[in-house]
């Protein structure tokens, strides 16, 4: 890298540009392969994903969180150990920081419900208390991650999502007016629901 000189970063960041403009697409074709990814449940983790951004979305939840729980599992396929974080990296420069926190941590707040069957620590998500967005990774998790398992649930599809995944890829990475730190939007709005 050190016998680079600028014409050759010009170039090569010129390609760089044009290859990240291609996310949304790359993220999109990453969830249709979780339709054949980790087996045994009643769905497949893309339509436990189709289902927990159906219900954001019909909660009137923001494009954030309804692009947030689409694809908060993104990462069971490659990071099966720390899925949370990884989809949170995914997620950190194009969302709001509530958004991305609340990712990054609903695997410690999903051990309420099945922890104590795995021998896990049910009340791992003690650890965050007092974190200005506790309430909003609990209720994320109630609301929509750990009711998603539902196989009679009527999910829309994921071209439906399609546009939203773009338009928030589309943004400018770690724009301020968009990760707004220590800002807190409500998961449901139900203006945006009517």
């Amino acid at each position: 890298m050190k016998d680079g000189d600028k014409e050759d970063y010009d170039f090569l960041g010129h390609h760089e540009e044009a290859f990240a403009k291609g996310t949304a697409d790359r993220l999109l074709k990453a969830m249709e392969a979780l339709d054949e990814s980790l087996s045994g449940y009643q769905v497949t983790r893309l339509e436990h994903s189709l289902q927990s951004a159906t219900r954001a979305w019909r909660d009137g939840a923001d494009i954030d969180w309804v692009v947030s729980a689409l694809l908060h599992d993104i990462g069971d396929t490659f990071a099966p150990y720390n899925h949370d974080e990884y989809a949170a990296a995914i997620l950190r420069p194009f969302v709001r920081e509530q958004c991305a926190w609340v990712v990054e941590k609903h695997g410690d707040f999903q051990l309420l419900y099945f922890g104590e069957h795995v021998g896990a620590d049910p009340l791992k998500r003690d650890a965050h208390k007092g974190h200005p967005y506790f309430d909003d990774c609990s209720e994320f998790c109630e609301r929509w991650d750990q009711s998603s398992f539902d196989p009679d649930y009527d999910m829309k599809p994921l071209t439906f999502f399609a546009p939203m995944v773009h338009q928030v890829f589309a943004r400018a990475p770690y724009d301020p007016a968009v990760i707004r730190p220590g800002v807190r939007e409500p998961l449901t709005g139900p203006s945006r629901t009517a």
